[in-house]
């Protein structure tokens, strides 16, 4: 029997379970926050609470596996360590295509003459002296990032270059042609740019989790989770870290597979801060194809199709402007609930107290400043001194700042350097009784400030916190009921802008039935992840005419699907003919000439069916069997049908090796 411990670190907790790989079953749970500073302090005490609950010996597992937003939130916020990017056979003209440009922001660059045709060709010479200079240049970056053209049909420029480069440097080296096998020069060396950036943090992360794990007693090997949702080995995933992005909303997916036994279902998975929408179909998370996106920037790592919104427990309640009694807003804005700051050790009741007494309401009611996740060390001077006062907590009122240092002040909750607190959907939950685990009081009085706040009629918003708290949370089921539909829309193919907010939709989603009626119905099951789905997805069945799935253990579907996953490595080779006798295998190091069709098809599945093979057990995989794909291009030439392409893909999939 195979015991497995399945770690997920969100944004605002970090999610452990103990896993029986057999049965299919959770045997413990369990969360913890999430230490931004240092992952790995989240990840032992979740994980040592999943144990405790399972009653179950840490030195009986089998395997752990951890799916991390580190390299998403990292890419998001700008964070990493600085790669020289070399680009062989490429201009500067190239910059500007994939954003290229942007996301390389101070980073050095090198122009290196080489690279190869699309036949497999050397186009130039390899200049081995300008990479050895630009290894001298580059002497402050953390890494670099070897980028050729036509890498993917020859490597051999890319394989000398990281070989002068480590020679040289000692430094990691990622390769192109290491992270894809597709065309598209400037999009794969944007994507071996942000690989190489994450490679000391991943690393970091891994190492710290490890030792948090053994310090727990469990002494099993560490899988990591790709975007994709299939698991790979740590040590593969410290050379290749930028397959990590979109790895917790991937586990979600699969852990909702896991824990309700569906092939086919939309899944939304609401955490603190952002709501995740993702397709199950045939069992498998629907694969974006155009690459995973993070930041604007279009990657070539393979993903999960997973739309993001800034919706979730955490949003900040806000006031629609204008109108004589305003709507409310939920979001983008994350802040930390009122009631959980208090319920966490900070200091709330006297400045509610205090604000409540007011005989006016103001702007900064209820909202505080906390010590933020992140120590920044180039702040200014009137930045600094206003993260100083803050200490481990103040309310903004008491902070008694100014037009330009609340602009300061916004910048830091920006950075992360502090965290803003105020009132958010958790808290009205608290209110109605929906959630306890926080502080229902302070959420009350945040509910009684924020409820006071006055229209453009000058009336208070609401007369009573329950009618508040109600209007809150009905504002963040009828959202996430449209953000479903958006998903829906998108998978159909209707890629219009504001159809799950339109008339008709909007008449659909309240019901409304005179002489013509609208409805919308959701085809598939609804399967509602996260903590707080049980609190707001229920009502979504009625308004999405569909069965709306709470799994027992949704708020740890993640986790689930950390270990539920498998290993999936996929391997490609490319012909490329002409004539009909004369065929190219490229995709392997070296291009290789065959004649006849047939054989150069048969050696490329056979070179393709190794490589997966080779890479899969390298990935963690246990006995994976391999599917062949062949895609063919024909033309004719001369009244003869002659084969021009064909892409021959083999994927080897297999449960990690216990």
């Amino acid at each position: 029997m195979a015991f497995l411990l399945g770690v997920d670190t969100g944004g605002t907790y970090t999610d452990a379970v103990v896993y029986d790989d057999e049965a299919g079953l959770v045997l413990g749970a369990a969360k913890a926050l999430t230490t931004h500073r240092s992952l790995d302090v989240g990840i032992g005490e979740a994980a040592s609470a999943a144990l405790a609950a399972a009653d179950f010996p840490a030195e009986d597992i089998s395997l752990s596996s951890l799916s991390t937003t580190l390299a998403t939130n990292a890419l998001v916020e700008g964070h990493g360590d600085p790669t020289a990017l070399i680009m062989i056979g490429f201009s500067k003209k190239d910059l500007g295509r994939a954003g290229l440009g942007d996301a390389l922001g101070g980073d050095p660059v090198f122009f290196i003459e080489g690279g190869h045709k699309s036949s497999g060709d050397e186009a130039a010479k390899l200049d081995r002296a300008a990479i050895s200079a630009a290894c001298r240049a580059a002497d402050s970056v953390s890494g670099f990032a070897v980028a050729s053209v036509f890498a993917t049909r020859n490597p051999a420029h890319e394989s000398a270059a990281r070989d002068i480069i480590a020679a040289a440097t000692g430094k990691p080296v990622t390769c192109s042609h290491e992270l894809s096998a597709r065309l598209g020069g400037p999009k794969r060396a944007l994507t071996t740019l942000l690989n190489g950036r994450l490679i000391a943090m991943i690393q970091r992360l891994i190492d710290g989790a490890t030792e948090r794990l053994a310090q727990l007693g469990v002494d099993a090997p560490l899988m990591v989770v790709k975007g994709d949702g299939a698991l790979m080995s740590a040590a593969v995933a410290r050379v290749r870290p930028i397959e990590t992005i979109l790895s917790g909303p991937a586990a979600s997916v699969v852990g909702a597979a896991a824990l309700t036994g569906l092939q086919d279902a939309v899944i939304s998975d609401i955490g603190g801060t952002t709501t995740d929408i993702a397709v199950l179909s045939d069992g498998r998370p629907r694969i974006d194809p155009d690459g995973a996106r993070v930041r604007g920037w279009r990657t070539m790592v393979e993903a999960v199709a997973m739309r993001t919104h800034g919706l979730g427990g955490d949003s900040e309640v806000g006031i629609e402007d204008g109108g004589l009694k305003p709507d409310l807003t939920l979001g983008p804005r994350r802040a930390v609930p009122v009631s959980l700051y208090a319920a966490t050790g900070g200091d709330a009741y006297e400045a509610l107290a205090r604000q409540v007494d007011a005989p006016r309401p103001s702007d900064h009611d209820g909202v505080f400043a906390a010590a933020g996740a992140r120590a920044i060390d180039d702040l200014d001077e009137r930045a600094a001194a206003i993260v100083a006062q803050v200490g481990e907590g103040l309310a903004v009122e008491d902070l008694g700042l100014g037009r330009r240092e609340l602009a300061s002040l916004d910048r830091l909750f920006k950075a992360g350097a502090l965290r803003r607190v105020a009132f958010t959907p958790t808290d009205a939950a608290h209110v109605l009784g929906l959630q306890d685990g926080f502080d229902v009081e302070a959420a009350r009085q945040t509910a009684i400030l924020f409820a006071r706040q006055r229209g453009g009629d000058g009336k208070a918003l609401e007369a009573d916190i329950e009618d508040l708290a109600a209007r809150v949370i009905a504002k963040l089921r009828r959202r996430s009921a449209e953000l479903v539909l958006e998903s829906a829309f998108e998978r159909d193919g209707f890629e219009d802008e504001g159809l799950s907010t339109s008339t008709l939709a909007r008449a659909a989603l309240d019901g409304q039935h005179g002489l013509a009626a609208f409805d919308l119905k959701l085809t598939a099951p609804l399967i509602g992840l996260g903590a707080s789905a049980g609190t707001y997805y229920p009502p979504l069945a009625d308004m999405l005419k569909t069965k709306v799935i709470i799994p027992e253990h949704a708020e740890v579907a993640n986790a689930v699907g950390a270990v539920a996953g498998k290993v999936e490595v996929a391997a490609e080779r490319v012909i490329l003919g002409s004539d009909g006798e004369a065929f190219q295998m490229t995709g392997g190091e070296t291009p290789i000439l065959f004649t006849g069709e047939i054989a150069a098809l048969d050696a490329a599945e056979d070179a393709a069916v190794s490589e997966a093979m080779t890479r899969a057990i390298a990935a963690g995989a246990a006995d994976p069997k391999t599917h062949v794909e062949r895609h063919l291009k024909r033309a004719t030439i001369e009244s003869r049908e002659v084969l021009v392409e064909a892409r021959v893909i083999a994927r080897a999939i297999g449960r990690p090796s216990f």
